[in-house]
C-alpha cells in the first residue's frame, strides 16, 4: 500500500522540522549526531512492537520502506529532503553516489538515483532506524549499524498469523512471495545476495531472543563500534 500524497507531505515536513531542531541543538551543545540503524528482515521475523521499542530505547525516528519509496518516486519530495543538507554535505553525498555507481552497482533509472539520494540524506542527518529498501547497501558501512533479523519458517508463520490475523497457509504463501520479491529486488538494483552476511554487522535469529536481549545487543553494538575512518569521498 502506497502512502497518500498529503500524508507523505506531512511526514516529510515533520521529519525536516526534527532535523532542523536537532541541528540547532547540536550547534548549541556540541552534541554528536545520533546513529543510524538499518533494518533488513525476513518477512515475519519481527513485529512492529520490536521496532517501536528500539525507536524508544535508542531515541531514533522510524523511517519505513513505504515512506522512503514514496519520497524516492517523487522528484519534488526527493529534492525537498536533500535540500536540507548544506553544500559541503551534498558534495560528499554526490561523491558517495558516484563511488557506488563505479564500484558496487549501477544506478539504472531515476528511481534508484533518488532512492540513494533520499537514504543518503537520512544517513547524513542521523537519528533514524531505516527499514528496508537496501539501506544497508546504500549507506557507508562505517557510519551505519546494519542489522538483519531472521527466524525459522514456523516462527515467521506464527508471527504473521498473530500480527495480521490470517491463516497459516496464507502466512506461508505471503512469506515465500515477499522473500522472493526482496531477493530479486536487491539482486537487480545492488547486484548482491540479500542473504550474504558480509553486508550486515549483526544477524539476529528471533527464535530464542527476547526483546530486552535484542535491544541490549544493539545498544552494545552502537556503543562499541569503531570510530569511522576517513573515506576518499569525504575529501
Amino acid at each position: 500500500m502506497k502512502v497518500r500524497s498529503a500524508e507523505l507531505d506531512r511526514i516529510v515536513e515533520e521529519q525536516i522540522r526534527k532535523w532542523e531542531i536537532s541541528k540547532e541543538r547540536r550547534k548549541n551543545k556540541s552534541e554528536l549526531p545520533l546513529p543510524v540503524v538499518t533494518v533488513s528482515r525476513q518477512p515475519g521475523s519481527i513485529v512492529n512492537e520490536l521496532v517501536q521499542r528500539l525507536s524508544a530505547e535508542l531515541n531514533l525516528d522510524i523511517i519505513d520502506s513505504k515512506i522512503i519509496n514514496g519520497v524516492a518516486e517523487s522528484v519534488k519530495m526527493s529534492e525537498r529532503v536533500v535540500s536540507q543538507l548544506d553544500e559541503k554535505t551534498r558534495d560528499i553525498l554526490d561523491n558517495w553516489i558516484l563511488y557506488l555507481k563505479e564500484t558496487r552497482f549501477l544506478l539504472t533509472d531515476n528511481y534508484v538515483y533518488h532512492l540513494v539520494k533520499v537514504i543518503g540524506t537520512i544517513g547524513k542527518e542521523g537519528g533514524a532506524i531505516v527499514i528496508g529498501r537496501g539501506a544497508n547497501l546504500i549507506l557507508p558501512p562505517e557510519e551505519t549499524l546494519r542489522v538483519r533479523f531472521i527466524a525459522p519458517m514456523e516462527t515467521k508463520i506464527r508471527n504473521m498469523v498473530q500480527e495480521f490475523d490470517i491463516t497459516e497457509e496464507e502466512a506461508r504463501k505471503q512469506i515465500v512471495l515477499k522473500e522472493a520479491e526482496r531477493r530479486d529486488s536487491v539482486k537487480r538494483y545492488f547486484k548482491v545476495n540479500i542473504e550474504d552476511p558480509v553486508n550486515y554487522d549483526l544477524i539476529i535469529n528471533m527464535e530464542f531472543m527476547g526483546t530486552d536481549n535484542i535491544v541490549g545487543v544493539i545498544k552494545s553494538a552502537l556503543k562499541f563500534r569503531k570510530a569511522p575512518s576517513r573515506r576518499k569521498t569525504d575529501k
